[in-house]
């Protein structure tokens, strides 16, 4: 059964792509849909395309030569002794094995140099004893299977099938990645692996040949050079550089210099003079793609290809380089030939490089699906884990019941709605329904590339498709109708056929993915949203990007064209939290771009917000890093038309619109957008200036941390609550949670003047009902330091400090306090506490909900008589109605939390007026530090705009809930809502087309400063016009609301116009 947000078809009345009524298929490149006025995206070309000549290696030699041992054949006689001495081989056969071992395997040197000869006595005799146990087997198949892992070095040696990948063996390359080449992160823990197949075969093993595994602790000549150092002499390892020849340091050399200056992997192919054998070369940052080397084994296997030989080298700049000699399996003939097989392989590395280890890897390695299809499954897969529609006609009849405007009750559905899917259908279960239908997979699949797939250089390209592409031309690719009569036709019951229509839905709704683009770092879909039900998400939105990793999963949400919100890395600290995470991922970031969309009402961006949900064993900074990398990197894949041949190929644009997105950081990002910015220069987006806000001073960003760009807008919520209540600043006792060390926390006790009594923060929590010293309260916010660092000293005697790895600690009043963390995590619901103010400045989303709030209601009054939520989403909107129930003047987040929006659409706009040149004279600090005159006029003006727009607002709250009585949180609600709305009706009205007024009404809203120095014409000839657009709606339509309230007379607004309009005659 389709979900209910779906029409029969399950398609919301959207098909599949189609030319003349039939599906897409075999698109030639001048076929693609193209974005109108887009240009090309310069890119450096740094990998060779498919089609052109390869590079020619003239040494047909394994490019690694060890150096002699000189003391191999006195080690050989002692191993003969050692054997003899065990008598588990007959005598006569000693030398014979020894001597098999030793000159026929080809073994390098390294090996016996490596190894005592009581170790390769012990390898000799498990081989002998693995033929003994050959002869008694009834197919008398050679098993054999060695292993010795020590603490800087390990050997494994087993048999197998040249070609073919063995799911239930030993799986040793699995075990090597996960014990040595996935803990390859650092030049302290780096192993360098040399693998090779021996050309004998082994006795009585039929077809089977010794695949044998050396793995090194590596040492480097440097172990710290800088991240962009190239030179091998530098960076490799001491036993590379002892044994690589000349000609293979060129090519890592060559190789190395592309790596360093790229985010995903560069891949070389290599022919080898007078031969059929090729040399595949690829290198990746270490750490970037886990289980990788073990993955390739599976993709040549696929297209008939076996490996002689295998190398992994570490580097100490942190790039990885893996060299392959891949050569056709001699009895394959069902197979491509190398020459075709190769360049298949070539493509579809980027592929397996995004996904090493997907979760229908089994059918990939027995051949039962292709790379492409196993990847498409996956996603698949992830996809209906976050959009199963599995709540059931119960749910919708209760949401029809009740008022979904009410913020209470679609916060309480909200909860029904996460209980009922985590209880239905798990990731596990889901999981096992897709396992079972490969085939439906496959009739799927072929309708998904149908839809993608772009084949560049016609029916003259000169590679042989995957077998899985090599369908489109053959097999019949059904369309979305057809394909759901075969998904009813084949499923078990009704849940089964609920997972494979979420398939059909996945690919009815992606506009555009670069899953087919040669080289990728992560796969992006930008989907149509309209698939979301209603009933659970009753704001629509506007556009969703899904972004898949080896590390990470992710989304981008937004609910207008042009709009802007923060992108957040959420980490876990367990399995457990993981699936938590993992379960409310796209509503939580569903929750906080529609709590942007609410902040945002003030300026042209609507809400937007990004989330990277980090996977449970990429939890470190470096991943983080890397994650957010290539999250960017493959939403910029779905931004700029991808025309490097071979390295961003076309893709098929079904959106047809240009998309600009603008985003800024967030948790765990704000480090990293630097990078972001740079990286969106180099890959030539026209809009990098404006790509991110909160970017480093010297690029042209105003911090907010720095010039307490969101403080200022809290302040103005809590300063306009003295004012109105005639308070004294000084005498008002004050709780917060978020400490000096952040941003809103740091800037809040620099600009306030009340009477700390507690601090709450990630270290603990600091208390003195006196009130806590107010100079070494400043010294830690200046210094950014968290409360763990408080001088203890400087407490009364009433005062106490409890850290989270404290226990058993006793209280002043007596009271014991058994786990740190858990009194820190509870501390802001103890009643009792000595609190007049409570500003939230840091804290988890619903750290308040409806079953806490209780704790802070006694007799029906609230204990905290004033709250300005600072930090988004602490409470939940049913517990702001039952504190403002309770007598607590409560102004939500939405409302008061938004001065760093504004001053980050500010910055987009500076970036958007002024050309290259222009930016860097007047918006960039310089590398003297020296600021820009016009930089620094302009941070006041920015830091003006914040406090009027919060003074605007709070004065509208305040006067409507004194007028009407309805709570200051749905008021919030209420006023954001009438503003957005009449935005979207102004940018669309006649009141645009009217040249005079719009005039008038942009000069009063771009900033004064912008336009002295720019010039108003030349101002809004750079702006696109889509953003003044948003820029005169949302300026009107703020202050018209602000003035008249959320619910004005049909008449107000005419009068309104009517005084602007008059100012213009």
């Amino acid at each position: 059964m389709a979900p209910a947000a779906l029409d029969h078809n399950g398609t919301n009345g959207h098909a599949i792509p189609t030319t003349n009524g039939l599906p897409l298929r075999n698109k030639l490149h001048e076929q693609v849909v193209r974005t109108p006025g887009r240009q090309p995206s310069p890119q450096p070309t740094h990998l060779n395309v498919p089609g052109s000549s390869h590079k020619l290696l003239h040494d047909a030699s394994s490019g690694y030569v060890a150096p002699p041992f000189e003391g191999k054949k006195q080690q050989m006689e002692q191993v003969i002794d050692m054997v003899d001495q065990k008598g588990f081989i007959p005598s006569d056969f000693v030398e014979i094995e020894v001597q098999w071992f030793y000159e026929e395997l080809g073994i390098d040197d390294m090996y016996f140099q490596t190894e005592t000869a009581e170790v390769v006595t012990n390898h000799i005799l498990s081989m002998y004893a693995a033929k003994i146990a050959a002869f008694a087997r009834d197919d008398k198949r050679l098993d054999i299977r060695l292993d010795k892992e020590a603490a800087d070095h390990a050997v494994y040696i087993d048999t197998s099938k040249p070609g073919v990948s063995i799911v239930n063996g030993p799986r040793y390359e699995q075990r090597i990645d996960e014990k040595y080449l996935n803990a390859s992160t650092s030049p302290e823990h780096s192993y360098r692996l040399e693998s090779f197949r021996s050309t004998s075969k082994v006795p009585e093993g039929h077809d089977e040949l010794l695949r044998c595994y050396f793995i090194y602790q590596c040492e480097f000549a440097n172990p710290n050079p800088s991240s962009s150092e190239t030179d091998l002499e530098i960076v490799g390892d001491k036993r590379f550089l002892l044994k690589a020849t000349k000609n293979t340091k060129e090519i890592y050399s060559e190789i190395m210099k592309a790596a360093v200056g790229r985010t995903g992997p560069v891949i070389e192919i290599f022919d080898i003079e007078g031969r059929r054998d090729k040399r595949l070369v690829i290198a990746y940052r270490q750490g970037s793609a886990l289980g990788f080397f073990s993955a390739l084994s599976d993709l040549y296997h696929y297209y008939g290809l076996t490996s002689s030989r295998k190398y992994v080298e570490q580097f100490s700049n942190g790039i990885t380089i893996l060299s392959l000699y891949l050569s056709p399996v001699a009895t394959s003939s069902r197979h491509p030939p190398i020459e075709a097989s190769i360049h298949q392989i070539y493509k579809e590395v980027s592929l397996l490089y995004c996904v090493p280890q997907n979760k229908f890897m089994t059918h990939f390695a027995s051949g039962l699906l292709s790379l492409q299809e196993t990847i498409y499954a996956h996603c698949c897969w992830v996809f209906t884990g976050h959009f199963l529609n599995r709540l059931g006609s119960e749910y919708t009849a209760l949401a029809s019941l009740l008022d979904m405007n009410n913020s209470s009750h679609a916060e309480l559905l909200s909860k029904i709605k996460r209980r009922l899917r985590n209880e239905t259908f798990t990731s596990d279960y889901i999981l096992e329904i897709i396992h079972q239908y490969p085939e439906l997979v496959r009739a799927l699949y072929l309708n998904f590339a149908s839809a993608h797939y772009v084949q560049t250089r016609g029916e003259q390209d000169d590679f042989l498709p995957t077998l899985s592409y090599l369908r489109l031309k053959v097999d019949k690719v059904l369309g979305d109708a057809e394909l759901q009569q075969l998904i009813s036709q084949n499923v078990a019951n009704e849940h089964h056929e609920m997972v494979m229509t979420a398939f059909r839905i996945f690919n009815v709704s992606v506009l555009k993915t670069n899953f087919y683009t040669p080289t990728k770092v992560a796969l992006s879909f930008r989907m149509d949203p309209k698939f979301l039900p209603t009933e659970e998400y009753p704001q629509p939105l506007f556009g969703m990007f899904l972004v898949l990793g080896s590390e990470f999963r992710g989304f981008h949400l937004r609910f207008k064209d042009i709009a802007r919100g923060g992108i957040r890395i959420v980490k876990s600290r367990s399995k457990e939290a993981y699936a938590i995470n993992a379960r409310s991922l796209f509503d939580e970031n569903y929750a906080l771009a529609n709590t942007q969309q609410r902040k945002n009402k003030d300026i042209p961006e609507g809400g937007s917000k990004g989330v990277i949900l980090l996977d449970v064993k990429h939890q470190d900074d470096k991943s983080a890093k890397t994650a957010f990398s290539k999250y960017i990197d493959s939403i910029i894949d779905l931004l700029l038309p991808p025309t490097s041949p071979g390295i961003k190929d076309p893709i098929v644009d079904n959106y047809g619109k240009e998309e600009i997105l603008f985003l800024g950081p967030d948790e765990n990002t704000a480090g990293l957008v630097d990078w972001a910015t740079m990286h969106a220069k180099e890959r030539g987006a026209p809009w990098w200036k404006s790509f991110f806000t909160g970017k480093n001073p010297k690029l042209g960003g105003i911090p907010h941390d720095e010039y307490g760009m969101t403080t200022l807008s809290v302040r103005e919520y809590v300063l306009g609550i003295y004012r109105k209540l005639q308070l004294d600043e000084s005498s008002v006792r004050k709780l917060q949670t978020g400490g000096p060390d952040g941003d809103l926390g740091s800037n809040e006790i620099l600009l306030g003047k009340e009477k700390y009594t507690a601090i709450v923060d990630g270290s603990g929590v600091l208390v003195d009902p006196h009130g806590l010293d107010r100079s070494e309260l400043l010294r830690l916010a200046k210094e950014r330091k968290m409360i763990a660092n408080f001088d203890v000293a400087k407490l009364s005697t009433e005062g106490y400090r409890v850290l989270v790895d404290d226990a058993n600690v006793t209280l002043p009043s007596g009271e014991t306090v058994n786990n740190g963390t858990t009194f820190r995590n509870t501390f802001h619901l103890r009643p009792g506490e000595h609190v007049d103010m409570f500003v939230p400045c840091g804290g988890r989303p619903e750290s308040i909900d409806i079953s806490s709030v209780s704790k802070l209601i006694i007799d029906k009054k609230a204990t905290i008589p004033y709250i300005v939520e600072g930090a988004n989403l602490f409470l939940t909107q049913d517990a702001k109605l039952r504190l403002e129930k309770a007598g607590c003047i409560v102004f939500k987040d939405a409302s008061a939390n938004k001065g760093g929006v504004t001053s980050s659409s500010l910055e987009v706009l500076a970036s958007l007026s002024f050309d290259d040149a222009g930016f860097i004279e007047n918006m960039c600090i310089r590398e003297d530090g020296s600021v820009p005159p016009f930089y620094k006029e302009y941070v006041k003006q920015v830091q003006e705009v914040i406090q009027r727009n919060a003074r605007l607002e709070f004065e509208a709250i305040w006067r409507e809930h004194e007028e009407t009585g309805v709570p200051r949180s749905v008021l919030s609600d209420k006023l954001s809502v009438a503003i957005t709305d009449l935005d979207q009706e102004l940018q669309n009205s006649e009141l645009w087309d009217s040249l005079q007024l719009r005039q008038n009404v942009l000069k009063d809203a771009l900033p004064n400063l912008l336009l002295e120095k720019i010039g108003f014409e030349v101002v809004t000839e750079r702006i696109p016009e889509s953003y003044l657009r948003a820029i005169f709606g949302s300026y009107l339509a703020s202050r018209f609301v602000y003035e008249h309230g959320s619910s004005p007379s049909q008449f107000a607004f005419f009068d309104f116009m009517s005084k602007r309009t008059a100012q213009i005659a």
